[in-house]
């Protein structure tokens, strides 16, 4: 049990190391430099941070990945065959590839002439992809956008011109430290390239930006913090009625009332106390997500973090976790820290000083480890869901704070301990208040596990099912129908039990017409998706509507719309049917664990105008992130430009589309396109304003209707 304890802990705190933000090692700046009328050279400018290296466009094959320079669009100008690099780089030879590898250090100049054959000005844009290691061989992939703005010519350029122009000039020297090489010339195509890049070319699909949205945090994503404090701030607060947290009460009065004679100092005691508190709680997550981000790599901590997140051992484990936790509440043992290591932290505490004040707030967290450790493993457990390094410390920031606020506040002012009632049964009756809870909450890690991987065992109503026998159960414990073992003798009924009982019974009331499909739109978030109803009479009632999609998607035996909504969940199809249609693609990068996505479903999209313009006009694609169960077939397997891996699986292609991007691997995530793969409006992310949603749906329908796209 003891070890039991401690993994669920490491477990918890690895989680943190999820969110952990794309590195870049490389920086870039453009200019262009007109050479005569017709003439201009590109110019690509890399900064390589310290200890990074950079390699070339003209790495040999099967070595490490050479410097890609990709163009959107060639209309308007063409390459003049040569590109240029300065300084001369260093050639080494690798042992690993058997090849002489050339790379850059600290700094490197890459120049293209071009022939610009348009009479009007026009924009020259794409992308630069490669890879960046340090020496002992981690490597990290980038891919940076480019612009620059040309000048279109005064007169046409004939053909003869344009030949004559193509030809590549050997007779030219070269400056000194200059390496020159021929490039193959993948340029001379008309196609528009943009569509391209969505096509089943073997690497990640890449969208098109006017904009780079990257790292902007919006007012939604601030507020979803604040609000996450203030929860954990709430759990911190009940954590002070749990039985092992309560007594710890007279034990912190008696130590402040005795330990100093100066109340000036016994007040900056107090206030040492609440502080270390805080620091105990909070310090080793902070430490952890640290290192995750000094010596992480990226792509092993997003593949660790959806492990952790979606796989179905970690969440079993934690199901199992739970109900062992909901157990020791219920009375059936007890969870205890091992003796020694709270006798050992109880006798430094003993010391006086600050270091003893400190040894006496680490003694009162270890002591109420057993009531708080389920509480902090939910909290943490529930931060994963946001996509934001910062929710995992600013969930114990307010949890600690809510255990070290009311702790602080006896210290400074002992005498209020007469105000407060006496140990007894009543706390154990608020154990087993928790143990029910723990119950309830540890379905929602099976369920997860449940939708990943289609087993089918836990659909909506079994889960509401168990739901309501659970706090039904809860409800007749607080009417004193139901008694455990460490219960004392209940004689009469408290109105404060009797308000909880008439809450409980309550809810109960409003789970059971969930039971036949009704949307419970308050527990959206903890439920799982309507589409795994099985007796939905709202469904029924509304009856199937007729397709309005260009062909059978994909994966529908196994992933289904909300609100009877139609659409695809591959993005390849959407694209297709976006042509035939005409309309602009709306994509929902979701995933089967997502709390919050469920919630905008519920609250958001059931808006009769958001379902409106969805239906009439957009073709809708749900990309599923985290799904294990869909093995993509081989032909359709492709390489992710973020970490060289291939992706098997559907909801692995997904994730690296996200990433790739727009580096964000949280959901839900909404996207705009057209069928050119050009983003209409900036993405947005959770927010339960239906009037926002609709603002951002009809900019992207505005914006699609000014490209004057056609099929």
């Amino acid at each position: 049990m003891k070890k039991t304890i401690f993994t669920l802990l490491a477990i918890l705190f690895i989680n943190t190391i999820l969110f952990s933000q794309v590195e870049k090692h490389v920086t870039w700046t453009f200019d262009a430099n007109v050479l005569n009328d017709k003439e201009v050279e590109l110019i690509f400018k890399a900064v390589i941070d310290e200890h990074w290296h950079l390699y070339s466009p003209f790495n040999p094959p099967g070595g490490s990945r050479a410097l890609e320079i990709i163009y959107e669009d060639t209309k308007g100008f063409k390459l003049n065959g040569k590109i240029k690099e300065t300084p001369k780089p260093e050639e080494v030879f690798d042992e690993v590839f058997e090849k002489v590898e050339i790379f850059f250090n600290k700094e490197a100049t890459f120049k293209q002439k071009i022939i610009v054959t348009s009479e009007t000005d026009f924009k020259i844009s794409g992308t630069l992809e490669g890879q960046t290691c340090l020496e002992n061989g981690m490597c990290v992939g980038f891919e940076d956008n480019f612009e620059f703005d040309i000048k279109g010519i005064k007169k046409e350029i004939t053909p003869d011109e344009k030949t004559e122009d193509n030809k590549i000039d050997d007779n030219k020297t070269e400056d000194k430290d200059t390496v020159v090489t021929e490039i193959p010339d993948t340029t001379q195509t008309t196609v528009n390239t943009k569509v391209d890049l969505l096509e089943k070319t073997g690497k990640t699909p890449k969208l098109v930006y006017e904009k780079s949205y990257e790292n902007e945090q919006t007012k939604e994503e601030k507020t979803s913090l604040l609000w996450f404090f203030f929860i954990a701030l709430g759990f911190g607060l009940t954590a002070l009625l749990t039985p092992c947290v309560f007594p710890m009460i007279p034990m912190t009065v008696s130590f402040f009332m005795h330990s100093d004679e100066d109340k000036r100092k016994g007040k900056i005691k107090a206030l040492v106390y609440g502080i270390s508190i805080i620091v105990i709680y909070t310090l080793p997550i902070a430490i952890i997500i640290a290192i995750a981000n000094i010596f992480g790599n990226d792509s092993m901590s997003a593949d660790f973090a959806n492990f952790l997140s979606t796989h179905w051992l970690p969440n079993i484990f934690f199901f199992i976790i739970f109900m062992v936790f909901a157990a020791s509440f219920l009375g059936m043992f007890e969870i205890v820290l091992p003796g020694w290591l709270v006798n050992k932290t109880d006798q430094q505490s003993s010391k006086g000083g600050l270091i003893g004040v400190f040894f006496m707030a680490f003694t009162l967290v270890l002591v109420s480890f057993s009531c708080t450790g389920p509480i902090v493993g939910g909290i943490l457990v529930q931060s994963t869901q946001g996509g934001d390094i910062l929710k995992p410390i600013i969930g114990m920031l307010g949890f600690s704070a809510g255990v070290a606020i009311p702790f602080t506040l006896f210290a400074f002012f002992p005498s209020v301990l007469h105000k407060l009632p006496k140990s007894g049964g009543w706390l154990n009756s608020v154990k087993v208040v928790l143990g029910f809870i723990e119950i309830a909450l540890g379905l929602k890690f099976l369920s997860v596990a449940d939708q990943t991987y289609h087993w089918g065992i836990l659909d909506r109503e079994v889960y509401i099912a168990l739901w309501v026998v659970t706090f039904f159960m809860l409800g007749l414990y607080l009417l004193g129908k139901l008694k455990f073992a460490h219960d004392s003798e209940l004689k009469f009924l408290k109105v404060p039990r009797l308000i909880l009982s008439i809450i409980t019974f309550a809810f109960v009331v409003y789970l059971i017409p969930g039971l036949f499909g009704a949307p419970l739109k308050a527990l959206s978030g903890y439920l799982p998706p309507q589409s795994t109803h099985d007796f939905d009479l709202v469904s029924m009632i509304r009856g199937e509507e007729s397709s309005t999609l260009c062909e059978t998607p994909k994966h529908k035996e196994d992933l289904h719309l909300p609100h009877g909504l139609q659409g695809y969940f591959d993005i390849y199809q959407a694209v297709e049917c976006s042509k035939e249609k005409n309309k602009p693609i709306f994509i929902d990068f979701t995933g089967h664990g997502c709390v919050n996505c469920r919630e905008m479903e519920a609250n958001v999209w059931s808006d009769p105008r958001v379902l409106k313009i969805l239906k009439e006009d957009y073709i809708i694609c749900a990309l599923y992130v985290d799904d294990k169960n869909i093995e993509i077939p081989e032909n359709q397997w492709f390489t992710s430009t973020y970490d060289n891996k291939v992706k098997k699986t559907l909801g692995k292609q997904n994730a690296d589309i996200q990433i790739v991007n727009f580096n964000k691997n949280s959901q839900p995530y909404y996207v705009l396109l057209d069928y050119n793969g050009t983003v209409l409006a900036e993405p947005v992310a959770y927010d339960l304003d239906a009037n926002n949603f609709v603002e951002f749906l009809e900019k992207g329908k505005t914006e699609f209707s000014k490209r004057n796209l056609s099929k």
